[in-house]
């Protein structure tokens, strides 16, 4: 080990042991008066995170199986959450598309620290189809579309300068046909079977809700759930 790595290491490990979570006020939850269906209070905690000041709410961690059933996770963006289940988008040629399109189960992570709060949601993934793919991406930005347009998404890269070039091809095309199709790129809806509610306690007396679908059909709201309480 190089002295430069000593260092690192030694300034990671001084740092670990003093850092704090939840240090801020801690909202109560009362899961008796929890709503019959996750959705409602998927929408009631999120808006709560926005007011609360969290940064990026709608970041999630995405979690997958390969083909060999090892584990991948990534971050990325809730596009929607409603009765069909919580939507996200990715081209169906990358990494996380392909072993979606091989295992069609995920779960999703959402952690907002501003609240204490944390939210797992697991089930079934499925693709819709190529009209609501290309809405989910006319609705975004420029530079998201830009960026689904350089494509390749999980391939090796040569360098950064190959990246350059085909971003600034992408963002040109991108400004000068707004419209443009991107023929991989797929909106995914993950349609729950399970969600639980994560409500942190200062004196890690923390609760913890479980919603588990108890009836098939993919009405989030609709469904039949039970709710359970599960030790911290």
């Amino acid at each position: 080990m190089s002295d430069d790595e000593a260092d690192e290491r030694q300034a990671f490990r001084a740092a670990l042991p003093r850092l704090r979570v939840w240090d801020t006020e801690l909202p109560a939850f009362d899961p008796a008066t929890a709503p019959e269906a996750p959705l409602t209070l998927f929408h009631r905690w999120f808006v709560e995170a926005v007011t609360a000041g969290q940064s990026e709410p709608h970041a999630m961690t995405l979690a997958t199986a390969d083909a060999d059933g090892r584990p991948d996770v990534r971050t990325l963006l809730l596009h929607d959450a409603d009765e069909r289940g919580w939507h996200f988008a990715s081209h169906a040629t990358s990494a996380k598309g392909r072993q979606l399109a091989g295992r069609p189960w995920a779960a999703l992570g959402f952690y907002w620290p501003a609240r204490g709060r944390q939210i797992r949601v697991r089930g079934a993934v499925s693709a819709a189809g190529p009209v609501e793919s290309r809405a989910d991406l006319g609705v975004r930005s420029t530079g998201a579309l830009a960026s689904a347009l350089t494509g390749r998404q999980s391939e090796v890269l040569g360098s950064t300068e190959e990246l350059a070039r085909a971003s600034e091809a992408a963002w040109e095309r991108a400004l000068a046909e707004p419209q443009a199709p991107v023929p991989t790129w797929t909106r995914y809806v993950l349609d729950a079977d399970e969600v639980e509610f994560f409500q942190g306690d200062a004196r890690r007396r923390h609760v913890r809700l479980r919603y588990r679908r108890t009836a098939t059909g993919p009405a989030t709201i609709g469904a039949d759930w039970s709710r359970e309480l599960l030790w911290p």
